[in-house]
């Protein structure tokens, strides 16, 4: 079910609005442009749903809302993309264009939409695909001005919202909606900045020799490009209709303000991209407290054993994207660690950000439970009124905030494949959006020749995509760059300190805690039944970063603080961006590689040209004292700090470049966020024996072995892997192997265990019946498995662990991440981003497969000892998973897929399906669930520049 569509106005308000707010002018008069040297032969493909426009004028916004429309090149994308899963099975190289779009330079002349100047010195064409802005610049500056001016067309209140979620302002812009107020408190905790901090990034990019000044450069050129967009919309009344919605300008009059961006706001996307993708660590007081509850009902010695099992911090049994007999040791675990500060129990407290909350701010930001599927709202004959109640569930209703994986790469060097050529499928998950939060370019101009996504204002570079010759991609990495020291509490006069206490120890003086404030104030939208609210948002920083908890250590009171190797140098990564899109800064597999090493964001990068591949791991990898655990909280003392900390600016001694997993033309790469090297510690429990990388890594391992490797090869292989369950592939075996040891004597439970095996044989996919079914084919048994996995969990582990242990280490890492997202078999207790499409990244899926490998007898790496399920003992743990599957197949569909604002209650298909969140008033149509990058690329180049 679709979530109920607003209050219809009258059919004829769609000619007044359209009378009121125009659609932009088209320009004529340019020529165009010549191709920039292209070397991909028509080889190159892409495809980002649901499609390049994100602007809508209020009289789209009106039309959507009664008729259903929606503007040109917002949706064009969607349904071929969606269409790849009804449709891999049959892709040969010649249908690659059915399921994805050309990513070749230049438009062809009879694919040309639209050409115009939004200034002398730059040509943006737009094609008729896509509406894609292909920008042409006779200087630098015309190149970033005019990549600025398309992208603010395509995605301007997009770019609004999000510097205002970045700087923790979302409500007083758009009202205290519940998910307003989540999203802004959970930027504004990673990253307090104050404006001055801001600037100092700027400036300190800036001095970086000559790419620093030339980025300086760049992003001002490219702030002059948006600006002028917003002064021309405005003036010419085709700005984007939310502006109306949310109260900002005035319909009639065009009486209100589309605030100018400045310099300091792209240093607050670029902080939001780095929280939301390219960090790792940073769990440490959840690990302590999960680790003392093993200890406390274990004992010390197989307490930790128990411990290091579930963390997999270097499971032997975890693959890894490099396998070449090389290991790259990073964060992990001393034999012997000192400076660790566990908590006493029971005392860790949660540092509040929620100050002096009113109104409608005193109502919980998050639902206690799943929301009731949504009612219809009293009609209304007033547009405005209609389109401002668009926001009552907040202008980004769901699946930001949250630490996403970023994924999935293929690569197979060219001495594996058909052509001789290397290939590769690849591109990030960043959740599906409406607008989406990527947006698609070309740009050529001096030092400047790229096509790909970028972030919505972050686009004066290519982010991830092809120059001339080559195409890059990337994952999120993960690895551990963010620590949390216990800092000691202490008072100004000498008297004994609290846990509420307002200084803090640093190399002996007591010092007061700097704070960050934000001031949110908020009113009811029109038509909105809830209170005007506010509250402020209040950051305790210290030299070693945010204050995240307070607790007590040994009976003395501390605060835990979140130190970030990347806190202050938000923007320092621009360099590695600008080089990627200079063909003449790339011309090898290694200068990718140096380019990527000034990029400090967590991420695996990939590179392919005619005749090399390439990874590297970027991210600043800090070097750490060799005695301190990096897994747990360190205790704030110079000698646990940083080797060659500077805390006035956050500087630190790096690991070098050659330490970073790194690799040209290994036989081949896949990453799914999983482990990158031998060595390199996990920075959370799921990279281990099971993890969904096994999916890819299975399949491409196959195909090179089989050699003659194409494009369609690992396309179809990608796609496969992105419908299969991971648990079905990979932890189903041993279930069953366990459950085989004894006949099953009941009928009606051999009946259960024959319909899960029946869809293990059958490959074990969620795919439709046929395209367009909204039914699954083995529909029973996956409701089947999505109510047995929390049961069969928990049934497992918690009765050895003890309901403490058990919750705490839930708390680490939950124990499932199925589409639907439920676990536990509780509603409301949910992991991952229902509907958001990236599932089986996180959950205890290698973990399940150890212990009961374990009570089958064998010896397993990195295993539990002695086994958890049924106290080791085998029959016992067989009757756990029976009595769990009886239970789990008398579990309502109601309560497996509980239903929410746009799925009824018991709809499978639809607690899956990928559902783009709104951020402004576009709605877009639900499509299959498929585990796949939101932005892909298919690429084989067969030749290079001269």
């Amino acid at each position: 079910m679709r979530r109920a569509q607003r209050p219809a106005a009258l059919v004829a308000v769609v000619a007044v609005a359209g009378s009121l707010l125009l659609a932009p002018p088209a320009a004529a008069g340019p020529e165009l442009p010549e191709p920039a040297p292209d070397y991909c032969g028509d080889q190159c493909h892409h495809i980002l749903p649901p499609g390049q426009n994100g602007n809508a004028t209020f009289a789209d916004l009106v039309s959507h809302l009664l008729l259903g429309t929606r503007p040109p090149h917002s949706d064009d994308q969607i349904q071929k993309y969606d269409d790849l899963i009804g449709g891999y099975s049959h892709l040969t190289t010649d249908t690659i264009r059915e399921f994805f779009n050309d990513n070749s330079f230049g438009v062809e002349p009879d694919e040309v939409e639209r050409i115009y100047q939004p200034r002398e010195d730059v040509t943006i064409v737009r094609d008729k695909t896509a509406g894609i802005p292909h920008v042409y610049g006779n200087t630098r500056d015309g190149t970033t001005f005019g990549a600025g001016f398309a992208t603010a067309e395509d995605k301007l209140f997009l770019m609004d919202v999000l510097r205002r979620a970045g700087r923790g302002e979302v409500t007083s812009f758009a009202g205290g909606a519940p998910m307003n107020r989540e999203l802004e408190q959970q930027f504004f905790a990673v990253a307090p900045y104050t404006e001055q901090e801001l600037q100092r990034q700027i400036d300190t990019v800036a001095a970086q020799g000559e790419r620093g000044a030339q980025a300086l450069a760049d992003a001002r050129s490219y702030l002059d490009g948006i600006n002028a967009y917003i002064e021309r919309a405005h003036r010419g009344r085709y700005f984007p209709g939310e502006y109306v919605a949310t109260g900002h300008v005035d319909p009639i009059t065009n009486a209100g303000r589309i605030e100018p961006f400045r310099l300091t706001d792209l240093v607050v996307l670029a902080a939001l991209v780095g929280a939301q993708f390219g960090g790792g660590g940073g769990g440490e007081v959840r690990n302590a407290i999960a680790r003392m509850e093993l200890h406390e009902r274990f004992g010390p010695e197989r307490g930790e054993q128990v411990w290091r099992t579930f963390r997999g911090e270097n499971d032997p049994e975890a693959i890894t994207t490099l396998h070449d007999g090389r290991s790259f040791p990073y964060g992990t675990t001393p034999e012997d660690p000192r400076g660790v500060a566990l908590p006493d129990p029971g005392s860790v407290t949660a540092q509040p950000l929620v100050h002096d909350a009113y109104g409608s701010a005193l109502e919980p930001a998050e639902p206690d439970s799943q929301p009731d599927a949504e009612a219809p709202r009293p009609a209304t004959d007033d547009p405005v009124e209609s389109l401002r109640g668009l926001f009552d569930d907040g202008v980004v209703p769901g699946g930001m905030g949250e630490r996403r994986g970023m994924s999935n790469a293929l690569v197979v060097s060219g001495e594996h494949t058909a052509s001789g050529n290397p290939v590769a499928v690849f591109g990030p998950q960043t959740g599906y959006f409406a607008p989406q939060l990527l947006t698609l370019q070309e740009l050529q101009g001096p030092g400047i020749s790229s096509r790909g996504a970028s972030f919505a204002g972050l686009s004066f570079y290519t982010l991830l995509g092809r120059g001339q010759d080559y195409a890059w991609s990337a994952t999120t990495a993960s690895q551990d760059i963010i620590d949390t020291y216990a800092v000691e509490l202490c008072e100004p006069d000498g008297s004994a300190p609290t846990k509420e206490s307002g200084f803090y120890r640093f190399h002996g003086e007591c010092l007061p805690f700097r704070t960050v404030e934000r001031e949110n104030h908020w009113t009811p939208n029109l038509g909105d039944d809830t209170e005007a609210g506010g509250y402020r948002l209040v950051s305790f920083r210290t030299r070693y970063g945010p204050v995240t908890h307070r607790a007590t250590v040994d009976g003395k009171p501390v605060a835990y603080t979140t130190a970030r190797t990347t806190f202050l140098h938000e923007v320092d990564s621009i360099v590695g961006f600008q080089m990627f899109n200079d063909p003449a800064a790339i011309t090898s597999a290694q200068d990718f590689q140096r380019a990527a090493q000034e990029i400090n964001y967590t991420f695996n990068w990939f590179y392919v040209d005619a005749d090399d591949t390439a990874y590297f791991n970027s991210g600043a990898n800090v070097v750490r004292q060799p005695v301190v655990d990096p897994s747990m909280p360190i205790v704030s003392d110079p000698a646990y700090e940083w080797q060659g900390w500077n805390p006035a600016d956050n500087t630190f001694a790096e690991v070098p470049m050659s330490a970073h997993p790194n690799s040209v033309n290994q036989d081949y790469y896949t990453s799914w966020n999983n482990k990158q090297a031998p060595g390199t510690a996990a920075d959370t429990m799921e990279k281990n024996a099971v993890q969904r990388g096994d999916l890819l890594d299975s399949r491409v391992g196959a195909l090179v072995e089989r050699g003659e490797v194409t494009r369609a090869d690992l396309t179809r292989a990608m796609a496969e892997a992105g419908v299969t369950d991971l648990r079905v592939e990979r932890v189903l075996p041993d279930l069953l192997r366990v459950i085989d040891s004894a006949p099953v004597e009941d009928p009606d439970t051999a009946a259960l265990v024959d319909l899960l095996r029946d869809w293990a044989a059958d490959g074990g996919k969620r795919v439709e019946t046929e395209p367009g079914s909204r039914e699954y084919a083995h529909a029973e048994a996956i409701e089947l498995l999505d109510a047995w996995w929390p049961l069969l969990v928990r049934g497992q582990f918690e009765p050895a662990l003890g309901t403490e242990a058990y919750q705490a280490l839930t708390d680490v890492m939950g124990i499932n991440e199925s589409p639907s997202g439920w676990q536990n078999g509780e509603p409301g207790l949910q992991v991952g981003q229902p509907h958001q499409g990236s599932a089986f990244q996180y959950g205890w899926f290698g973990q399940v497969s150890k212990d009961l490998r374990g009570v089958l007898g064998e010896q397993v790496p990195g295993g539990f000892g002695e086994p958890l399920c049924g106290g080791g003992d085998l029959g016992a743990c067989r009757d756990v998973l029976l009595d769990a599957l009886v239970e789990a197949a008398a579990v309502p569909s109601e309560r497996t897929y509980p239903g929410d604002a746009d799925c009824e209650p018991g709809d499978q298909w639809c607690a899956d399906a990928l559902i783009h969140n709104k951020i402004g008033g576009i709605a877009q149509d639900e499509i299959s669930w498929q585990n796949r990058p939101t932005y892909q690329q298919v690429v084989e180049f067969p030749a290079r520049r001269p």
